[in-house]
């Protein structure tokens, strides 16, 4: 594996292990009805944009399709070797 392909891998682990923005946006709005913080309000906003709720989805999607790529190109050798 070159040190291209083992940054892709990396990100990818974190963009799977991370919180989606959803979760954080909910957790968010939790914190703010508690107690109304105006820099938990403002975390909120951000996490509540449509375009931050976007970006995370593609990069999850991006991500998973690399993933299931991967996985098909080593069933087919396997395949392909037997």
């Amino acid at each position: 594996m070159d040190e291209a392909e083992a940054s892709g891998q990396v990100w990818r682990d974190v963009v799977r292990a991370r919180p989606t923005a959803e979760q954080d946006r909910d957790a968010l709005a939790r914190l703010v009805e508690a107690d109304a913080d105006p820099f938990e309000a403002e975390l909120y906003e951000r996490a509540a944009d449509p375009q931050v709720l976007s970006v995370d989805r593609a990069q999850r999607s991006r991500a998973g399709q690399y993933t299931r790529h991967v996985r098909r190109l080593r069933e087919r050798r396997r395949r392909e070797g037997s």
